[in-house]
């Protein structure tokens, strides 16, 4: 199965109804994790890969192990996303190695901390837009900052996210300017800010609508039905993984995630993507730290890589289920990104 363009897999998605999980990735164990879940589900697949995933692997390195996944999956359709882009270089450098989707995050200025305005959102988003689409990437652009309700705060992951302290008005994407946003920069999916933030301190408690905005979501679908909204910092740190985390010498204090069940409510409204990462990384760690700590005499990296992969597949599966994508891997056709880019073309 070829690579899929974020845009078609979206479609398919807001089609049948469903949401598929975009997964980050920085090595090959993380990779066979995540498609051999999809396999076992039969489920499409976005791999995400970060700014900070490219530095820390190199991008001929991540080249190749998405190839090889190719190669093994054969059956998946894989879209390969660069999370947050920074400038319009990003975003065509990730392309020329063969990535089929960009966001470019104009939400933040080009050093990823320093909160943007409007207008300077809508030019960078809307050239990246114009030069992917030529050659039939897609692109998602981001309105509003990430970052907590409870705090005001933002949570840097690989070097991205907004420092200090930002009013409410900054953390909740406005409807009526996500509906200007998106006529305006024509994005294939567009990330909105609810009060999610990176990493794996979101909430201090479980959270409720008000650190939690999931009726912003409902409030943008009913403007924008045909767009698709993508979820970020929608790890749901489970509460089982960090009590293996903490029995095995671990230190992580009490913390909430995204429940799964308001994720599916978003999904229900429009929510076609949504992006998980933390979830991986503490299951990873926990199973790191369990072979450590009851098999200490243990130094061969496979024991301790295996058990991780094996925690990873099992988080993914699960979301797989949850949001719906299992099952529609073999229902999708894939098109050529030439001819989305003659799509794109007849569209203007």
């Amino acid at each position: 199965m070829a690579r899929i363009t974020l845009r078609q897999l979206l479609d398919h998605a807001a089609e049948h109804t469903y949401g598929v999980p975009a997964f980050n990735i920085n090595n090959m164990e993380q990779g066979l994790a995540i498609l051999e879940a999809a396999r076992s589900t039969d489920s499409p697949v976005i791999i995400q890969v970060s700014r900070g995933a490219r530095a820390y692997a190199g991008d001929i390195m991540l080249a190749r192990i998405i190839e090889a996944l190719e190669a093994m999956f054969p059956a998946i359709p894989i879209c390969v996303h660069q999370d947050h882009g920074n400038n319009v270089a990003t975003c065509l450098s990730a392309i020329q190695h063969g990535f089929t989707s960009v966001m470019m995050d104009g939400s933040l200025k080009e050093d990823a901390k320093t909160p943007a305005n409007y207008d300077y959102n809508v030019a960078i988003t809307t050239e990246v837009t114009r030069l992917a689409h030529m050659v039939g990437a897609s692109v998602e652009g981001e309105l509003g900052c990430l970052g907590s309700l409870e705090t005001g705060e933002g949570e840097a992951e690989d070097g991205h996210g907004f420092e200090g302290r930002l009013d409410r008005s900054m953390l909740l994407t406005d409807p009526d300017e996500a509906t200007r946003f998106v006529a305006a920069t024509g994005v294939d999916a567009l990330a909105v800010a609810i009060g999610t933030s990176h990493g794996a301190y979101k909430f201090s408690r479980k959270p409720t609508g008000e650190v939690l905005a999931m009726d912003v979501i409902e409030r943008i679908h009913a403007k924008l039905p045909n767009t698709h909204i993508v979820m970020h910092g929608s790890s749901s740190v489970p509460e089982s993984w960090q009590a293996v985390f903490n029995a095995h010498g671990g230190e992580m204090r009490e913390t909430y995630g995204v429940p799964v069940d308001e994720i599916i409510r978003g999904i229900r409204h429009g929510v076609r993507k949504i992006n998980i990462d933390t979830d991986l990384r503490l299951a990873a760690a926990a199973e790191f730290r369990r072979t450590a700590d009851t098999s200490r005499a243990e130094f061969d990296p496979r024991k301790f890589l295996k058990p991780a992969m094996d925690a990873m597949n099992a988080v993914c599966r699960e979301r797989f289920e949850a949001f719906g994508s299992a099952g529609q891997a073999s229902k999708i056709r894939v098109i050529p990104m030439s001819e989305m880019a003659r799509l794109y073309a007849h569209r203007r």
